[in-house]
């Protein structure tokens, strides 16, 4: 029986087979009897490689460890409002402190990062998800945005509907107007920096969807 450890863009765990390209957590989330109990246990909301070092997990959501979590790629990482690991990404995690200090000035170090991200990414006196208005116009690949009540990727022309085991169908982006947009701003910010990483950015399942010369470009 699939665990409660699957992050969606909204930053939701679900219970499905699919794992997904990359690996995170936000703390021990889990009982005794590995049931979830909470969404979050810290600020601190990371996302990792699944591999680094041979290390092994011999088990997931074991009693008293922090909660295992999987995503199906790192922009539903970076819009559920995880950043990347100062461990097992280092060079991303530099990047990002490279990018953060040219937009918010004065702020360094994971505690500031991850103190903007946690009122970015959740309203501090409900605990309900955020959500940010931008102008389509001007959204980078690899965004997410809400759209007819469902997450949908921004890449190219088109957005990508999200589902746990890949991207299912795609329609034409709108060019102009506002749009509800899912992945918190200072993490938009750093897509619109140009962002590469060690993890995929985007599911290989974008492939089949998107128009020649948007899929060639893809790394």
């Amino acid at each position: 029986m699939p665990l409660q450890n699957r992050v969606t863009p909204l930053g939701d765990l679900t219970a499905t087979p699919e794992r997904g390209l990359i690996y995170g957590n936000r703390g021990c989330l889990h009982d005794e009897h590995r049931e979830i109990r909470r969404r979050y246990a810290t600020k601190r909301w990371i996302a990792c490689r699944l591999q680094f070092r041979g290390r092994r997990r011999v088990q997931l959501v074991a009693p008293g460890r922090y909660t295992e979590l999987f995503f199906l790629d790192e922009a539903t990482a970076l819009a559920a409002g995880h950043r990347p690991c100062a461990e097992c990404r280092r060079p991303d995690y530099n990047r990002l402190k490279e990018v953060w200090s040219l937009i918010h000035p004065g702020q360094i170090g994971a505690d500031g990062i991850d103190d903007r991200l946690h009122r970015e990414r959740l309203d501090t006196r409900t605990s309900e998800r955020r959500f940010h208005e931008a102008w389509y116009e001007n959204l980078p690949d690899g965004a997410f945005v809400e759209h007819h009540g469902e997450a949908h990727l921004v890449l190219g022309r088109q957005l990508l509907r999200w589902s746990h085991g890949g991207y299912v169908a795609r329609q034409r982006r709108p060019m102009s107007g506002p749009a509800t947009v899912i992945t918190p701003p200072s993490l938009l910010a750093v897509l619109q920096a140009g962002w590469t990483s060690l993890v995929p950015l985007v599911h290989p399942s974008v492939h089949g969807l998107l128009d020649s010369e948007v899929r060639d470009a893809i790394p």
